[in-house]
C-alpha cells in the first residue's frame, strides 16, 4: 500500500411551474437536519480538504485532479468498487462519439484510463464488441482506476482516504446555513459468521446500510468527516476550509441538503420545446438497468425458470425488426472475446460467437426497468421524501424505493431466461424470438460483476435529481442547460409551431438565431426567416466538454412497467436525437444556498432532455475533473466557486485563470475550432 493512499474500513478497533419549490421553507428542514446527531459518538473522525461523495467516474475524476493538486481527499462509495459505470454498474463499454474519439479529445485522466485498459489487455477492445471501441471486464475497471488514483496521489503528493461500503447519513451546517461543516457517514461490513458483502442484491441491503444500528448481516461504524485544519501559519479562510462534492448517482446530497432541484420531466417551454408534458412530471425518469454477464458454452445448458418470470415475460422484446437478432444483441456489449484480434465481418449479425465469450447485457426492452408513476418511481421526489420521513433528523435512507430496486433485479434475471429460453416478443409478436440454450448466467465473487447473485453491485443510473443553479445573468429563475442549448432537432417542424404559443415559438427562434436573436425578439425578422445557428450554446464559464446523442430510455406509461400491453410514455422520445458538441458550465455545478457544495456527475443543472446527453462515461470524467480542479483552485485562492461567475457577462479574471489551469492540465474546456462566430460546425456533425 502506497503511503499516500489509505483504504479505510472502519471497525470498533479504530474507535477512540418549472421551479415548484418554496425556497424559504427549505432552511427550516436543513436546520433540523443540521441538528441531527448519531446515536453514539462516532467511531472515527476524518479530516480532508475535499469530501467526494460517490466513487463513480465523476467522483474518481474529482479525486484524481485534487490529488494531483496535492490535496487530501476523502472518497466515499456505497459499493466496494470505484468507477461506477465501468465497474460497480457493469456498463464497462465506453460510450463515445466517433468525432471526439478520432481526435482523442478527452480529459487527461480519461485518456489515462483508456491507456491502462489497452495496456492491461494489450488491446483497447478485448471484448470485440461493436457498440464501442473499448469493452472490458468490470472488475478490471475497478482495479485499473484504483491504480490511477494511487499514481495521482504519488505524483501530486496528495492523500486519498478511500471509504468503500460507506454512505452519508446527515450533514452539519454553520450558523448561517450556507456552509457544510461536517458529514456523518456509516460504513458497513459483513457481520461475524454471516455471508460476505455482495452476497445479497442491493434491494435487500440498501436501507440497512443507512441505519446506524448493527443488523443481522451488517456491522456498522460511524465516521464524522470534518475540514482539515489549515496550518497555523496560514491565515484563516474567508470562504471555506473544505469543499464537498456530490458525485452520487442520484443526487443524494442535494436531496439531503434540500437545495432546489428538479426531478423527471420539465414542463414544455421554448427552452424545452420537445417535452412530453405541459406541466412536468417528477416520476418519469429514464430507466435504470441491473447489468449481468453471460458466457457462451459449447453445449446446451440447463436453465431453471425463475418463479417470477411469468410476471416480467410480457415486457421483453428485441424492440425493432432490425434489432431482432440474438448475435447482434450478444456481441453488442461483449466484454470478453476468445479471439479479440480476429478480423470481423462488416455485418454485426455475422460476428462469430465462441465458447468462452462473455457478454454484458444492457437492453432497453430487456433488463432496463422503467417505472414512471408515483406508485413505483425509483428516485423519491421531495414530497415523497417528506412523506416517508427521510428529511427528518436521522431519517435519511438513501432516497430510493427499495421495492422498485427489487423488481428491477427480478426483471434483469428474467431477461436472461428470456434470452436463452424465451419464445415471445412483446413488440414484434410471434415467430421472432428463438431459444439460445448454449449460454450460462455468471455468478460468484470472481465473476465479472463480483457478486454472488451475478447482477451489478449497483444499477446503471441514467438520470437523477438535477440542481437548479443560482439566478443570474440570463437565468432569472436559476441556471439550467436546456434542450435548445445542445439539440440539433428540426424546430421548424409543425409540432413546435402547433404546440408552442406564438410568443414562445418566437422566443424559441430567438434562442436559435444566435447573433440575430435581437432581430427576432424585436419582430424585425420572423421565425420563418431566421437563420438557425448550427452549434450548441457557448458558455463563458465553460469548465469541461462532452459530446453524445440525446439518448432516451423512456419511462413506461402504466404501473408496473412489466404490465401486459404497457407502452412508453408518449412523446418522450421526441427530444431524442443528435446533439452538437457541448460545454459544461461552472454555473451548472453550483447549487443554491450552499457555498461549499459542488455537484458533479448526472446531477448538474440540466433539463430532463439535455440530461439524456450529459450522462456518458467521458462526460462524467470531464465534469468530475472540473469539480476537483475548481475545489482545489477555490482552496488555493480563498474564493468560493460562485464568486468566479457572479459578475458574468463581464470579465471574471479568476474564472479565466481557472479555465487556463484546466486547459494547461489537459482538461479541455472547449472543442477546437468552435466559437460564436463559427456557425458551421460541420466536422462535428
Amino acid at each position: 500500500m502506497r503511503s499516500k493512499f489509505t483504504v479505510l474500513a472502519l471497525t470498533p478497533l479504530l474507535a477512540s411551474s418549472i421551479f415548484p419549490f418554496v425556497l424559504d421553507a427549505r432552511s427550516s428542514v436543513r436546520a433540523e437536519l443540521g441538528a441531527a446527531s448519531p446515536p453514539r459518538t462516532p467511531d472515527a473522525e476524518e479530516t480532508c480538504e475535499l469530501l467526494v461523495v460517490g466513487g463513480g467516474l465523476a467522483g474518481a475524476a474529482a479525486a484524481y485532479e485534487a490529488l494531483l493538486a496535492g490535496k487530501t481527499v476523502c472518497l466515499t462509495e456505497i459499493t466496494d468498487w470505484v468507477g461506477g459505470q465501468i465497474s460497480s454498474q457493469g456498463t464497462s463499454a465506453l460510450d463515445e462519439r466517433a468525432t471526439q474519439r478520432s481526435l482523442l479529445y478527452y480529459p487527461r485522466g480519461y485518456l489515462a484510463l483508456r491507456s491502462e485498459i489497452e495496456d492491461r489487455y494489450n488491446l483497447l477492445n478485448p471484448g470485440a464488441c461493436w457498440v464501442s471501441e473499448s469493452c472490458f471486464m468490470p472488475y478490471d475497471g475497478h482495479e485499473l482506476l484504483f491504480e490511477i488514483l494511487e499514481d495521482a496521489a504519488d505524483e501530486g503528493d496528495g492523500t486519498l482516504k478511500w471509504f468503500p461500503n460507506t454512505v452519508v447519513k446527515s450533514l452539519e451546517y454553520n450558523a448561517e446555513g450556507n456552509l457544510i461543516t461536517g458529514a456523518i457517514a456509516i460504513q458497513h461490513q459483513s457481520a461475524p459468521d454471516t455471508p460476505p458483502l455482495n452476497t445479497f442484491p442491493l434491494s435487500q441491503t440498501i436501507e440497512d446500510a443507512y441505519r446506524y444500528e448493527d443488523s443481522e448481516f451488517l456491522k456498522k461504524s460511524i465516521v464524522r468527516f470534518v475540514p482539515q485544519s489549515p496550518d497555523k501559519d496560514e491565515p484563516l479562510r474567508t470562504s471555506s476550509d473544505w469543499y464537498v462534492i456530490d458525485a452520487s448517482e442520484t443526487g443524494e446530497l442535494i436531496a439531503l441538503a434540500d437545495v432546489p432541484y428538479r426531478l423527471g420531466i420539465d414542463p414544455r417551454s421554448f427552452l424545452e420545446p420537445s417535452s412530453s408534458s405541459e406541466t412536468g412530471d417528477p416520476y418519469c425518469t429514464q430507466g435504470f438497468t441491473y447489468t449481468f454477464a453471460m458466457e457462451a458454452m459449447e453445449e446446451p445448458q440447463d436453465h431453471e425458470m425463475p418463479p417470477f418470470y411469468p410476471q416480467y415475460e410480457p415486457y421483453y422484446s428485441y424492440e425493432l425488426d432490425r434489432l431482432a437478432d440474438f448475435t447482434l444483441v450478444y456481441t453488442y456489449r461483449r466484454i470478453h472475446s476468445m479471439k479479440p484480434k480476429e478480423d470481423l465481418p462488416s455485418d454485426v449479425r455475422q460476428y462469430p460467437i465462441y465458447p468462452g465469450d462473455i457478454s454484458m447485457q444492457n437492453w432497453t426492452w430487456g433488463n432496463d426497468y422503467r417505472p414512471g408513476t408515483s406508485q413505483d418511481n425509483l428516485i423519491y421526489s421531495r414530497d415523497q421524501l417528506l412523506e416517508t420521513g427521510q428529511l427528518e433528523a436521522n431519517g435519511w435512507l438513501g432516497g430510493l424505493r427499495a421495492e422498485t430496486l427489487r423488481r428491477g433485479e427480478e426483471n434483469a434475471i428474467g431477461y436472461f431466461y428470456w434470452l436463452v429460453r424465451g419464445t415471445t416478443d412483446s413488440q414484434l409478436g410471434d415467430g421472432v424470438k428463438e431459444p439460445h440454450l448454449n449460454h450460462r448466467y455468471l455468478t460468484g465473487f470472481d465473476s465479472p460483476m463480483g457478486t454472488a447473485h451475478g447482477l451489478s453491485k449497483y444499477p446503471y443510473m441514467r438520470e437523477g435529481r438535477r440542481i437548479i443553479g443560482r439566478p443570474g445573468w440570463g437565468h432569472d429563475s436559476g441556471f439550467t442547460v436546456w434542450e435548445v442549448d445542445i439539440s440539433q432537432a428540426d424546430y421548424r417542424a409543425e409540432y413546435y409551431r402547433s404546440n408552442l404559443p406564438p410568443k414562445e415559438f418566437r422566443q424559441l427562434w430567438a434562442v436559435l438565431a444566435g447573433l440575430n436573436a435581437t432581430a427576432i425578439v424585436s419582430g424585425e425578422v420572423s421565425p420563418d426567416e431566421a437563420t438557425r445557428r448550427v452549434r450548441s450554446s457557448l458558455f463563458p464559464d465553460t469548465v469541461g466538454i462532452g459530446h453524445y446523442a440525446i439518448d432516451f430510455h423512456p419511462c413506461m406509461a402504466l404501473s408496473p412497467p412489466e404490465a401486459p400491453g404497457n407502452y412508453e410514455r408518449p412523446g418522450e422520445r421526441r427530444g431524442a436525437g443528435r446533439a452538437f458538441p457541448f460545454q459544461i458550465p461552472l454555473r451548472a455545478m453550483i447549487p443554491q444556498k450552499l457555498d461549499n457544495l459542488l455537484v458533479a456527475g448526472k446531477s448538474i443543472a440540466t433539463s430532463h432532455i439535455a440530461a439524456a446527453a450529459y450522462r456518458v462515461h467521458s462526460f462524467e470524467w470531464s465534469v468530475g475533473a472540473a469539480a476537483g480542479t475548481t475545489a482545489a483552485f477555490a482552496l488555493d485562492n480563498d474564493i468560493a466557486p460562485y464568486a468566479l461567475v457572479d459578475n458574468l457577462p463581464y470579465p471574471e479574471p479568476q474564472l479565466e485563470a481557472l479555465q487556463r489551469q484546466l486547459a494547461e492540465n489537459g482538461n479541455p474546456v472547449r472543442f477546437p475550432d468552435t466559437s460564436i462566430f463559427n456557425n458551421t460546425w460541420d466536422r462535428w456533425n
